[in-house]
């Protein structure tokens, strides 16, 4: 580690298209509204880039005007700009204000599909964030970017800005969330932002016809991670990989896997206001009070003696509803109530709402997200069941396992990471996990789990277990800034 990086602080700009508390539509916003804060806690100076919303001009929030009638030329076209501020989240925040671009109902599209500029308008977000950067003046040691949309600032700090000196000790970390969402446009999509069409070959953007904007991330960046260990080995094979797994597979030197964290200051039973008793690891009384109230809230009979297995998920294929939708009978035949709360995919949802009528006293459904719902799932129910196909990272095992549930998981990205199966020999790990995605392997881990339920001793251990993990931001964010130094050290 070079001695300059021990002695002065260590500058960090993000990039990112949404962030808690402004604008969210998945756990990217977590990560980028959690991540600078606590690398400033460590002694960095974490900044972030992302567009102005309306959604986050509905907040009323104080924002200071800090930029304004900036220009950057977006495919021969001079298109201006301003920027405001905002600081009240533990680090600075900058927006880059268009309304041309981002004063919409929602963030990427409608129901109805993506909107069909997103290429143009994150194209210039990238390009925008990089200008303020400068226009500022803070000369960033690491420039982080994360997913597609803010990928292509990296493509024009490898050409159209490749002598700007501002960025010359410049290095950067390329974050993917979700390989899945890659940024696919058509071709033309590159002049009208303002890079090079040579960058359409194979070598650099083009992806089976289309300009491939996650490429540019992966290509250009000093170096590529994602948001867990095994999803970032997952990735470079075919079944994971979306295209692109020969790519990773080239950069595979430099391509890390750092777990995601979670910020115990918002998620806490001892002090949740959402909970309807709030109880520690030394006193769950709270906790049965909230199986109590999680019962109720669902109409379902049963004592607080009765297993209760909660999931809080978007309702598709890819968060393995469906087999879950395929298990009810054995898992109803096991003795469990199930708690589901979440929206997704119609056909998910009608089976879902089928089942309802079949099973009305086991089976516990609303389809809609309220935030005191979903606490109280995590508080109130024993098991939380996470049956993903593939899962980067996943955020709900570690809120359940802070609130003391013990998760049911299928071992694969950051789900096979953090939890470890549990064994009663050794009372060692905090959960159980299934390999194979199907529905006899997943009521198989449950019946694993519900034996451990009904031995008291070892119950109380695995909670324990659960509550005492350490998925902490503190110990995220301290592994990160481990990665800058290397980066800025080359």
């Amino acid at each position: 580690m070079s001695l300059c990086y021990n002695r002065r602080m260590m500058k960090i700009a993000f990039l990112a298209s949404e962030v808690i508390p402004y604008a969210k539509t998945g756990g990217l916003a977590d990560v980028a509204g959690a991540l600078p804060k606590y690398l400033n806690k460590l002694g960095a100076d974490a900044r972030l880039f992302m567009p102005l919303y309306r959604e986050v001009r509905k907040k009323g929030l104080p924002l200071e005007t800090v930029l304004d009638n900036v220009e950057v030329d977006l495919g021969g076209r001079k298109t201006a700009f301003g920027v405001k501020a905002h600081s009240g989240n533990g680090f600075p925040v900058y927006f880059i204000e268009k309304d041309e671009y981002f004063d919409r109902d929602f963030l990427y599209g409608t129901a109805a599909g993506d909107y069909p500029d997103n290429g143009e308008r994150f194209g210039f977000f990238s390009l925008a964030a990089l200008e303020t950067v400068k226009r500022l003046g803070f000369a960033p040691d690491v420039l982080h970017c994360h997913d597609w949309q803010s990928a292509v600032a990296l493509a024009y700090l490898k050409t159209v800005r490749a002598r700007d000196a501002f960025f010359a000790g410049t290095r950067s970390l390329f974050t993917v969330h979700n390989l899945a969402y890659q940024g696919l446009f058509g071709k033309d999509v590159l002049g009208k932002i303002g890079l090079p069409g040579s960058l359409f070959n194979m070598n650099d953007l083009e992806f089976w016809g289309k300009a491939n904007f996650l490429k540019a991330g992966i290509l250009y960046s000093t170096a590529v991670s994602t948001v867990s260990p095994r999803y970032s080995r997952e990735i470079q094979t075919p079944e994971f990989g979306c295209g692109l797994d020969g790519l990773l597979r080239s950069r595979s030197r430099v391509l890390f896997g750092l777990l995601n964290g979670v910020d115990y200051a918002a998620w806490n039973p001892a002090t949740d206001t959402l909970l309807p008793a709030r109880y520690k690891a030394s006193d769950l009384t709270g906790k049965r009070v909230c199986k109590a109230e999680l019962l109720k809230m669902f109409g379902l009979t049963g004592g607080v003696e009765t297993p209760v297995v909660g999931i809080v998920s978007r309702l598709a294929g890819q968060k393995g509803l469906d087999i879950v939708c395929d298990a009810l009978p054995s898992l109803f035949a096991l003795g469990v109530r199930l708690m589901i709360l979440g929206t997704g995919e119609a056909k998910i949802q009608d089976s879902l709402l089928e089942a309802r009528k079949v099973f009305p006293t086991q089976l516990g459904l609303k389809i809609a997200f309220d935030e005191k719902i979903a606490h109280t799932i995590y508080a109130g129910s024993d098991l939380f069941l996470i049956p993903s196909r593939y899962e980067p990272c996943g955020l709900t095992q570690m809120y359940s396992l802070r609130y003391g549930t013990v998760p049911v998981v299928r071992a694969t990205g950051g789900l096979d990471d953090s939890i470890r199966e549990f064994d009663p020999g050794t009372s060692t790990g905090n959960g159980f996990k299934f390999e194979e995605a199907s529905p006899d392997a997943l009521v198989g881990a449950v019946r694993k789990a519900l034996a451990a339920f009904g031995r008291p001793h070892d119950w109380q251990i695995l909670i324990r277990n659960a509550m005492d993990s350490d998925f902490s931001w503190e110990k995220s964010a301290g592994e990160y800034m481990n990665l800058y130094r290397k980066l800025a050290e080359l």
